[in-house]
């Protein structure tokens, strides 16, 4: 996982000198905010990506589903959900998302689905449920159509259900604690779609309010505390 603290903003302006002008350029020429950056007044984008298996050197991304979030307020008129043409066949996966390949013929190339989730990053922190599956399959594709990586400052919200858990638990997390429903439930958010883009966006979203209330516990918390 390529994460901004470990990429300084020269690196990502030699980046964006890789790449022609458009939405991922502009992502990489726009710095995200700062680690003192407090939760209030956070940009987020909650991202989450359908895909037809967990290996992003030879998995497809067939959809991806976010919504931003601005400080501790969900967006949802910024929210969308992009289905994409994948040049392999669903396959099994299928039975996870529920996308066929007759429904996906109708979704956009990858390269556009990279550039729309860069636009509607550019400025914005990237949380994720488990987001090392975000990074790496937004990286190999960014490497693939145009040559470079896809750095991100990212907030993770199975990490900081580990964190909340560890403070609950002496001995080991129990299995399947830290999956999004089982960390939904645990703190007392309801049920919803699994395994649909934007349904589990708008679920991590939710989750990360409920996590930064638990963890901050009325005191100020910023982006650096989110990432410790």
């Amino acid at each position: 996982m390529i994460l901004d603290r470990l990429a300084p903003a020269g690196r990502r302006r030699r980046l964006a000198g890789q790449v022609p002008p458009g939405p991922l350029r502009t992502y990489l020429e726009t710095p995200p905010p700062g680690p003192g950056t407090d939760v209030t007044r956070l940009p987020l984008l909650a991202l989450d990506l359908e895909t037809t298996g967990l290996d992003p050197r030879r998995d497809a991304i067939l959809s991806a589903g976010f919504v931003p979030l601005d400080g501790l307020e969900i967006t949802l008129s910024g929210s969308d959900e992009i289905l994409c043409r994948a040049d392999v066949p669903v396959g099994q996966s299928a039975a996870v998302h529920g996308l066929t390949d007759d429904e996906l013929r109708s979704g956009v190339a990858l390269d556009e689905l990279v550039q729309r989730i860069a636009e509607a990053l550019t400025g914005r922190v990237l949380l994720a449920h488990h987001a090392p599956l975000e990074t790496g399959f937004l990286t190999a594709a960014a490497q693939r159509l145009f040559g470079v990586p896809f750095p991100a400052a990212v907030v993770d919200t199975m990490e900081l259900q580990r964190r909340l858990l560890g403070q609950a638990h002496e001995a080991a997390i129990p299995p399947g604690a830290l999956r999004l429903p089982t960390a939904r439930a645990h703190l007392g958010l309801p049920r919803h779609r699994a395994h649909r883009a934007l349904g589990d966006a708008v679920a991590a979203a939710e989750l990360y309010l409920a996590q930064v209330a638990r963890l901050g516990g009325g005191k100020p918390m910023t982006l650096r505390a989110l990432q410790r």
